[in-house]
């Protein structure tokens, strides 16, 4: 039987953040995952991963992805691992781009660095795009990736040496809590602790069955497609994001597709993916990569006739798990019967670029502080379906 201050369910992108914050500020913590973190089964993988500071979900998380930028150097030159770049991002849509306004209003009001591109500007600084008549751009110097399996190897070796107990290849089949604590039952050991942390991410509705008709899992698909020309111009270009139309039924999420730069020589292909919010799935701890039906349509969708300069047949296709709410916004909060237990999950796609300050706001609260970022944008009671 393991005893601890805190336990953490979920070493993912907000686990592993959590963790390394808690046991780095000298509290006892088990994390616990059903597997052994960074893996390609959730939602925490990729090789890279889109990072902004004006954020076109809501201008409620630029707070958390600006501490987020200054902890991944911290974390950075505790752990001497690479996880930032900063590569820049545009964003390209049609000037009536709900996505694009609330970016550009969120760049304004925190005054973060930024360009406006007219179509004549992005077509002369950007060659690698097609783009018609009517679409502008958004630039952000500072923005650009971070590498999350790094990102999640780091803070979890950072936690261990700060005391953390780390049960890895380790499924979580229950808990229960009362007024003397938490127990969390495995299938190979009992924890006790006095307070709980879960962040499961798709896993989420077996351990928080009240909230299963919250949020929802689906399957999204990240591509490799290969270079046919203009390597060096595809290696030193920013990433992107490019909204083709709008939100999609009230509930913002991107209806268009972003992409990276070809980090990984003339031979790896440069990473497009889009987002898919049609069917539900259910994580089953495998991989579903891409269909020929996919990447077919993909390819015409999307890179055809955008770029003009990547090939049909991807380098290789990994499939990854958003766990959503309505409105694609966060939970971040006590569960309702339970003030010792806190629940951290639904991050709705966009949840890795601010998990460091997640993290270190999680830890605030339950070492009685308050958190430094408000956190109550992303309560339960705004959680809509």
């Amino acid at each position: 039987m393991g005893k601890a201050e805190v336990i953490v369910v979920g070493l993912g992108a907000m686990g592993s953040a959590a963790c390394f914050q808690l046991a780095a500020r000298g509290v006892s913590v088990i994390g616990i995952d059903r597997y052994a973190p960074p893996h390609s089964r959730g939602s925490t993988h990729g090789d890279t991963r889109v990072t902004r500071e004006a954020i076109g979900e809501g201008r409620e998380y630029v707070p958390l992805v600006r501490r987020s930028h200054h902890l991944w150097r911290e974390i950075e030159q505790r752990s001497g691992t690479r996880l930032l770049t900063q590569c820049g991002i545009v964003v390209l849509a049609h000037p009536s781009s709900e996505f694009l306004d609330e970016t550009r209003a969120s760049a304004y009001a925190y005054e973060i660095e930024h360009v406006d591109l007219t179509n004549a500007e992005l077509r002369s600084r950007f060659p690698m795009f097609t783009v018609d008549e009517d679409t502008v751009a958004y630039y952000e110097p500072g923005a650009g990736y971070v590498r999350p399996e790094a990102a999640v190897a780091a803070q979890l070796k950072l936690a261990r040496a700060a005391g953390a107990n780390l049960r890895l290849g380790e499924r979580v089949e229950g808990w229960s809590a009362s007024r003397r604590g938490v127990t969390v039952t495995t299938q190979a050991n009992t924890h006790r602790s006095e307070q709980l942390l879960l962040c499961a991410g798709a896993w989420i509705g077996e351990l928080f069955p009240d909230g299963r008709d919250m949020f929802a899992v689906y399957r999204q698909l990240l591509y490799w497609f290969p270079v046919r020309e203009g390597y060096a111009q595809l290696r030193d270009m920013p990433g992107f994001i490019w909204d083709l139309g709008g939100q999609q039924d009230e509930v913002v999420h991107l209806d268009g597709f972003y992409g990276l730069p070809a980090i990984d020589g003339p031979g790896g292909g440069l990473k497009v993916a889009a987002e898919s919010y049609e069917r539900t799935t259910t994580p089953d701890g495998r991989q579903h990569p891409a269909t020929r039906a996919e990447i077919e349509q993909m390819y015409e969708q999307c890179v055809a006739p955008y770029l003009p300069w990547l090939g049909l047949e991807p380098v290789r296709t990994v499939s990854c798990l958003y766990t959503s709410t309505r409105g694609n916004r966060f939970v971040i909060d006590r569960h309702p019967e339970h003030d010792c237990v806190l629940i951290v999950s639904a991050c709705s796609g966009h949840g890795f670029k601010h998990s460091p300050a997640i993290g270190e706001a999680v830890a605030q609260w339950l070492t009685g502080h308050q958190p430094e970022i408000d956190l109550s944008p992303f309560a339960l009671s705004n959680t809509r379906r």
